[in-house]
């Protein structure tokens, strides 16, 4: 089982093929089995890491009182740093396109290329994703502790899909199963992770500091309130390119696993290596 020591903690990872570097970073209260698919099909031409966030999967936790985007930021560095992963292409969905913004805007030297899927930005754009990304995320530890977070999620689903009228969780059966297969992860990291994510909007983020090339994915059928995010990374980061995964919710990458994986490999092809030359040194 490997492992590598990054800050206070003994972070899981799984790598595989040769070549430029793709470093994938799961989304909150998943783990690194979210990107098997990605990790597959890719490692013909690249070497493709994922590893587990602090507070999930077989990291597992630490004994922080709270987290938040930037230490998960900075986690990522220090397993980049110990593995010696130079000039890597990131992939992160939702939460983990939090971290890689946060990571790419801080080290915009240190990467060949952006992937951000499914995710946001810092700033709250209306008060109705206050109220989602900030009071119900937080609302849901209290329940979790009672009920569990697989229980809790599942209402959450419900709830926002009758509030958009839409299918924005896609097909919902894959995360499931990723949950179900996967270590559980313990309710007072649930919370963590949770207050951390909630709290994003409190992140200080210059998207104009990421120079390296970006490709933005999102689900056709993401949440409304995540759909606004996409104009403003297109506005404001320098060298965006944005495709929309026909028929996919929030996970895009396990809706339409083939669709999103091309669109990575000819952003690849197109705007990162023909351009820059790059290369990710190997393990």
């Amino acid at each position: 089982m490997p492992t590598v020591r990054t800050n206070d903690i003994e972070t899981y990872y799984e790598r595989r093929g040769s070549g430029p570097a793709l470093v994938f970073v799961h989304g909150a209260i998943l783990d690194h089995s979210q990107w098997t698919l990605q990790m597959d099909a890719l490692s013909d031409k690249y070497t493709t890491y994922a590893y587990d966030v602090r507070g999930h999967g077989r990291t597992g936790g630490s004994n922080r009182e709270r987290y938040s985007i930037e230490l998960f930021a900075d986690d990522l560095d220090a397993f980049l740093t110990a593995l010696a992963i130079e000039r890597p292409i990131l992939c992160g969905l939702s939460m983990g396109g939090c971290i890689a913004q946060v990571y790419a805007a801080g080290h915009p030297d240190r990467i060949a290329g952006l992937v951000l899927a499914d995710t946001f930005t810092p700033e709250l754009l209306s008060r109705s994703e206050w109220l989602q990304r900030s009071v119900m995320l937080r609302a849901t530890v209290p329940p979790v502790r009672l009920l569990g977070y697989e229980r809790v999620e599942k209402a959450m689903v419900w709830l926002q899909e009758r509030l958009s009228g839409e299918s924005v969780s896609g097909d919902y059966s894959n995360v499931e199963r990723l949950r179900e297969a996967g270590p559980k992860m313990a309710t007072e990291e649930f919370a963590k992770v949770i207050r951390a994510v909630a709290g994003f909007h409190e992140t200080t983020l210059d998207l104009s500091a990421i120079t390296t090339p970006t490709l933005v994915l999102y689900g056709e059928h993401e949440p409304p309130f995540l759909r606004r995010h996409v104009p403003k990374l297109q506005s404001e980061l320098p060298d965006a390119t944005v495709r929309e995964v026909p028929g996919a919710g929030h996970a895009s990458n396990l809706d339409d696993p083939e669709f999103f994986t091309g669109a990575m490999r000819e952003f690849l092809t197109a705007s990162v290596f023909e351009s820059t030359g790059a290369v990710g040194n190997e393990e």
